[in-house]
C-alpha cells in the first residue's frame, strides 16, 4: 500500500471514520457523557474516555452490550498552566473502544493497525509501539504477546520490526520499532503501579502507539534532553503518543496476581493528536479544529500565528481556554467562584489576559466562542441549541474581569506607593493581588519592570504552588478511577436528589431541570435554572413534599428500556442528546402508574439514572433544605442535608 501525503483528513472525518470502523466490528456507538460526572463526588470533571466506563469494566452489565465505542469530550483542570506549548490542551476528545469480556489482544491490535494505517493512511515507517516489560518479583510476565502481534502487523507489509530493551538507557537501535518499558509507563490500574494495588483490584499491561515527526527536525538535539538517549517516551517533542490499548487481565490477590475471569480491553486515543499525526505537524493548534478560532484572532489582533514565540503562546492559550469554556458552559457550568464554575471563570479570565499580549483590549470572547460552536455544530448540536446562554455567560464574565483589571491596577499602585526604584515587591502583596483580586502575575511583573521594581517570581511560584496543593488536598479530590461513592449515606442522598428534582419540577415548572449535582458524606447540592430566588413558602413546600414521599416509604425499582419508551412513560431525562438507545429508569412507587410528585399518588418519581438508590424511600431519613442561593444569572442552587 502507498501511504500518500496528499490525503488530508479533517478532524471531523477522523472522528467519524473511527466510529464507523468500530461499528463495522460489531461495536455499539454511544454518545459522549457530560464533562460533569453524574453523582460522582470523587472528581469535578470527566477527564478521560474510560472514566464513565469504570463500573462496566469492573463487571456491571452495560445496556448496549459487550462492545462499545465513542468519542468522549474530556477536561483536565490540572493542565491549565501547561497550555501554551504545541501539544497541551485542557479540553480534548478521546476516541475509545471497549471489550467487556469479549475480544482481547488478538483482535484489538490488528484492528488498531488497520485503522491507523488504512483508515488514517499513517505511514507504518513512522509508527512505534511500547509494551510492558514484566515484573518477575510480582510474578507478572513480559507482554510478549502484544509485542509479537505488533511484529506480525509490520511483517505483513514487509518490515522486520525488532524489539528494543531498556530504551531509556540504550536508546533506539537500528530497526527497533517496539520497546519494553516498566510499570511506570506500561501498566494500568486505578491505583497505579502493581505494588500499590489493593487485594481484589483489577489491572493489566498496556501497549502505547507513537507517531514519529522525524529525526530530521532535530527536536532532540535542541531540547534540554540532548545529553540523554532519545526514545519514544522522551519529552524532546520528536514523538507523540496517539493512543493506548489497556488489557485488563489480572487481579491482585493475597498470593500475588491471577488472571481475571473477564478480560477487558480499554482503548483511548486523543482525537486532536491523531489529527496532528495525519497532518505530520507536531503543533496541535494547526489542525483544522482551530482554523476558525485562529483566523478570527489574527483578524482581531493584526498578529500572525507562528510569527513570534510569545504571541504564538498567547494564541494557543486563548484558543484552548475559550474552546474548553464553551463546552463547559454548554454542559451547564457557568462562571463562579466555586467548584467547576471556578475553572470556567479562570479559563475566561486567562483568555482575556493573554489576548492583551496580542493587543486585543476590547471585548472579544464571544467572537471566538461563535467560531467554536460553528466548528462543532454537527458533532455537538447542544452547543447550537444553547448558543445564547453560552455567549451570555462568557461575555458577562469577560466584562466583569475587565472591571477587575481596572481595580487591580489601583491596588497595585497603593501597594507599591512607598517603594523606590530597585526595591522588591513583597511576595505577600503579589500573591494577594493574584488570589484576592484576580490580578495576573504576568501583569504585575510587567508593571514592576515599568516602575523599576523587582518581583521575585520564584518566591511567588513557590507560594502559589503551596496554595494549590492545599486547595487540591482540601477541595478538588484526585480522580481514582471514576467510581461514584456508593456508600450508604451517599446512596440515601442520591435518592433524595431524585425526590427533590420531581418536587421542583412540580412547584416551579418544567424549566427547573437538574443542571448539576454534587453529593458528599455531609450534604447534597442541586443546581437548576430559575429566574428568581425561591420564596420561603416554596422552599418549605419543597422540603415538606420530599419528606412526605420519604414517609410514605415508596418502593424503589429500576428497569432497562429504550429511551423513547422512557420518555413515553414520563421519565425525567436530563440532556437528552447524551442518552443511549437503552437506558436504566428508576421508579419510586408503582411501576405501572404515572409519576406525580404528590404523596397521595401511587407513584412519586420516575427518572433516567444509572443508580444506585435505596430499596424504599423510608430509608432516606429526614430531609432538610439548609440553603437556597444564586450560582449565576438564572441559575439557582439548593443545599440540603439528611438528618
Amino acid at each position: 500500500m502507498i501511504y500518500s501525503k496528499t490525503i488530508m483528513l479533517t478532524t471531523k472525518q477522523i472522528r467519524q471514520k473511527y466510529l464507523d470502523f468500530f461499528q463495522s466490528k460489531g461495536h455499539a456507538v454511544m454518545a459522549s457523557a457530560l464533562l460533569i460526572p453524574d453523582n460522582d463526588p470523587t472528581t469535578l470533571f470527566t477527564g478521560s474516555g474510560m472514566q464513565p466506563m469504570v463500573p462496566y469494566l469492573l463487571g456491571q452489565k452495560h445496556p448496549l452490550g459487550t462492545r462499545i465505542a465513542d468519542s468522549q469530550k474530556c477536561f483536565r483542570s490540572q493542565d491549565i498552566d501547561e497550555v501554551g506549548d504545541n501539544r497541551h490542551t485542557v479540553f480534548f476528545e478521546m476516541l475509545g473502544n471497549w471489550s467487556l469480556g469479549d475480544y482481547f489482544k488478538n483482535e484489538q491490535i490488528p484492528w488498531m493497525w488497520e485503522f491507523i494505517t488504512k483508515e488514517l493512511n499513517l505511514d507504518p515507517k513512522k509508527l512505534y509501539f511500547t509494551c510492558f516489560k514484566g515484573n518477575e518479583s510480582l510474578g507478572i510476565p513480559k507482554d510478549e504477546e502484544s509485542a509479537g502481534l505488533w511484529q506480525k502487523q509490520f511483517a505483513s507489509i514487509g518490515i522486520d520490526a525488532k524489539v528494543g530493551e531498556n530504551p531509556e538507557v540504550n536508546g533506539m537501535g537500528e530497526g527497533e520499532r517496539i520497546f519494553y518499558y516498566d510499570e511506570k509507563k506500561n501498566w494500568w490500574s486505578r491505583s497505579g503501579v502493581p505494588g500499590n494495588m489493593p487485594e481484589g483490584e483489577p489491572g493489566g499491561p498496556d501497549t502505547e502507539m507513537f507517531w514519529d515527526f522525524g529525526v530530521e527536525l532535530g527536536q532532540h538535539a535542541k531540547s534540554k534532553y540532548s545529553s540523554q538517549p532519545c526514545h519514544v517516551n522522551c519529552d524532546c517533542g520528536r514523538f507523540m503518543e496517539i493512543g493506548n490499548n489497556v488489557f485488563m487481565q489480572y487481579k491482585k490477590t493475597a498470593a500475588g496476581f491471577e488472571l481475571l475471569s473477564q478480560k477487558n480491553v480499554d482503548f483511548g486515543g486523543g482525537l486532536e493528536r491523531m489529527a496532528a499525526a495525519v497532518n505530520n505537524d507536531m503543533d496541535i493548534f494547526k489542525i483544522d479544529l482551530f482554523d476558525g478560532m485562529r483566523q478570527k484572532l489574527e483578524d482581531l489582533s493584526g498578529k500572525q500565528y507562528g510569527a513570534f514565540e510569545k504571541e504564538t503562546y498567547a494564541f494557543r492559550v486563548v484558543m484552548d481556554h475559550l474552546r474548553a469554556a464553551t463546552f463547559l458552559v454548554g454542559d451547564g457550568v457557568f462562571p463562579s467562584n466555586k467548584d467547576q464554575g471556578y475553572y470556567v471563570r479562570r479559563l475566561i479570565r486567562r483568555s482575556v489576559r493573554f489576548a492583551e499580549w496580542l493587543g486585543i483590549t476590547e471585548n472579544f470572547t464571544t467572537k471566538i466562542v461563535e467560531s467554536v460552536i460553528l466548528q462543532y455544530e454537527d458533532a455537538y448540536p447542544n452547543l447550537v441549541e444553547k448558543k445564547d446562554s453560552i455567549l451570555d455567560g462568557v461575555s458577562k464574565e469577560e466584562e466583569k474581569f475587565r472591571r477587575t483589571l481596572s481595580q487591580g491596577l489601583k491596588i497595585f499602585r497603593e501597594k507599591t506607593a512607598t517603594l523606590s526604584e530597585g526595591q522588591t515587591i513583597s511576595t505577600e502583596d503579589a500573591f494577594d493581588l493574584y488570589q484576592s483580586y484576580g490580578f495576573p502575575i504576568e501583569l504585575t511583573e510587567d508593571l514592576a519592570r515599568e516602575n523599576g521594581l523587582i518581583l521575585d517570581r520564584l518566591a511567588f511560584d513557590a507560594k502559589r504552588k503551596e496554595h494549590q496543593e492545599l486547595s487540591r488536598a482540601g477541595g478538588e479530590q484526585k480522580f481514582h478511577g471514576g467510581l461514584a461513592d456508593h456508600s450508604e449515606i451517599s446512596t440515601r442522598y442520591h435518592t433524595a436528589t431524585h425526590l427533590l428534582h420531581a418536587v421542583l419540577l412540580k412547584i416551579l415548572g418544567p424549566h427547573a431541570l437538574q443542571r448539576g449535582s454534587n453529593i458528599t458524606q455531609e450534604r447534597m447540592r442541586f443546581d437548576f435554572p430559575h429566574p428568581q430566588k425561591m420564596t420561603p413558602e416554596e422552599i418549605k413546600l419543597a422540603e415538606d413534599l420530599v419528606n412526605a414521599a420519604i414517609a410514605k416509604d415508596y418502593p424503589v425499582s429500576w428497569a432497562e428500556m429504550s429511551f423513547e419508551e422512557a420518555k413515553a412513560k414520563g421519565a425525567i431525562g436530563l440532556f437528552e442528546d447524551r442518552y443511549q438507545p437503552i437506558v436504566k429508569v428508576y421508579t419510586m412507587g408503582d411501576i405501572n402508574e404515572k409519576a406525580v410528585a404528590d404523596p397521595s399518588s401511587p407513584t412519586f418519581s420516575r427518572e433516567v439514572c444509572g443508580g444506585p438508590h435505596v430499596e424504599h424511600t423510608g430509608l432516606v431519613g429526614k430531609f432538610k433544605i439548609v440553603k437556597e442561593e444564586a450560582v449565576s444569572a438564572g441559575m439557582r442552587r439548593i443545599k440540603a442535608i439528611i438528618e
